[in-house]
């Protein structure tokens, strides 16, 4: 059975960063395309980004984009998703997620890491 293992997040000051990880165990994460998603309160889920399952393509939400960057690690079995330029409307929980399908893992997704908490604030 697949797990995701998530890592990282925590506090920030609003143009600070942090990277989030997110280990796979149990299976061969390069069998699957990888999204990262967040729920800020009060808010629904939203996808913020996805990768291909060899890193070659990748897709982000308008709201990150340029200050966001996916990419994994397969010989590691790890995703990561490092966050510059953070903004307090970036604060929420974050979830990665993995799908067979690649397109499928920018919307939703067959496993779920635990979820994180990022809070941006000065």
């Amino acid at each position: 059975q697949l797990h995701l293992v998530q890592s990282g997040g925590g506090l920030a000051q609003p143009g600070g960063s942090l990277r989030l990880s997110c280990e796979a165990s149990g299976i061969t994460l390069a069998q699957y395309g990888v999204g990262w998603f967040r729920q800020a309160p009060g808010k629904e889920r939203e996808g913020i980004a996805c990768i291909s399952h060899s890193g070659h393509d990748t897709n982000y939400a308008d709201s990150v984009k340029g200050r966001f960057t996916i990419s994994r690690d397969n010989a590691k079995n790890t995703a990561y998703l490092q966050m510059d330029n953070l903004k307090p409307e970036d604060t929420g929980i974050y979830y990665c997620a993995a799908d067979p399908t690649y397109l499928n893992s920018c919307f939703d997704g067959d496993y779920w890491g635990q979820g994180t908490q990022v809070t941006v604030s000065s």
